[in-house]
């Protein structure tokens, strides 16, 4: 089995769209509204400043997707690349394909002096999710989130 990673397109709005509204359910429980967020994945798919979405395939049929963000560090002179909207279809969990995406954005930071390192967050309560990014090598010693969203 060989897991294939590309850019996403603009084609791939819907099946973004649908990974995403199951992602906010499954993780967070959250009721994402469709309109709001096909819009900001539009918008993200379209200027490449704002986001940029990577899609796993395997046998043509796509299992998998995640969007990276980027986030200037003065104290490195250098971009942080942000994982974030991680999807795999359930009939793909297990397989790699997670670890497939991470490690095409892990290759692109090491391949490229313009980045410093990557960053995601997760829910706490998100057991599977923590497990999987501590097997690669994350971990989340250093830091805390804190938001005030609007």
């Amino acid at each position: 089995m060989t897991i294939g990673i590309r850019k996403a397109e603009i084609n791939d709005l819907p099946i973004i769209l649908d990974f995403m509204l199951k992602m906010a359910k499954e993780t967070e429980g959250l009721v994402l509204s469709p309109e709001i967020l096909e819009s900001g994945i539009k918008n993200g798919l379209l200027d490449s400043d704002k986001a940029e979405y990577f899609i796993a395939e395997i046998d043509n049929i796509i299992a998998g997707s995640l969007m990276i963000t980027k986030e200037w560090s003065d104290w490195r002179n250098a971009w942080v690349l942000w994982i974030q909207s991680v999807y795999t279809k359930k009939e793909f969990r297990e397989r790699g394909v997670y670890k497939a995406l991470y490690n095409f954005i892990e290759n692109k930071v090491e391949s490229n002096n313009e980045y410093c390192g990557i960053r995601l967050y997760v829910d706490n309560t998100n057991l599977n999710a923590i497990k999987v990014y501590s097997k690669l090598g994350m971990n989340g010693d250093h830091y805390r989130l804190f938001e005030k969203m609007y």
